[in-house]
């Protein structure tokens, strides 16, 4: 299975990098980040409209879409896991993960994703939201492989 992770933003070395870097190259699925940054655009909304674009142009065709979002589904691991299954069973190729920007993900991508999901009602940053993803993809891994890291933390 390919992961594609399109975020707003640029990660840049650093702590959150590294952490990123260390879930994603347990995983043996490949991962691709495609950073967007849109600059010059005082509008919010235009930005926000602009900056999914710009990621709907980098969504693999055919890949289950999945968008962040505070108002999406809050998922225990072990049922985003499950999904992971069935999508992978299926035959599923690609996933895109969306990240939006400050101002969020236009209503046009939301209304057309697979799954909104939520990691709580909190704000998270945006760089510490990769490394969310990742770890939570890795754990979705050792869930389905029955690997000890799931029960340990």
């Amino acid at each position: 299975m390919n992961v594609t992770i399109c975020a707003v933003g640029r990660l840049r070395s650093g702590p959150e990098q590294s952490l990123f870097d260390s879930y994603v190259e347990r995983l043996p699925w490949t991962v691709r980040v495609h950073e967007i940054e849109i600059k010059g655009q005082a509008d919010p909304q235009k930005k926000s409209i602009q900056e999914t674009q710009a990621i709907t142009g980098k969504i693999p065709p055919g890949a289950i879409v999945i968008c962040l979002d505070s108002r999406g589904k809050s998922e225990s691991s072990e049922k985003l896991a499950k999904r992971i299954a069935f999508w992978r069973d299926e035959g599923v190729r690609d996933i895109a993960i969306v990240i939006g920007g400050a101002d969020g993900i236009d209503g046009s991508l939301i209304d057309n994703s697979d799954l909104v999901l939520s990691f709580g009602a909190v704000t998270w940053p945006h760089l510490l939201m990769r490394v969310l993803v990742a770890e939570q993809l890795y754990r979705s891994h050792c869930i389905l492989t029955d690997h000890p890291y799931h029960r340990g933390h």
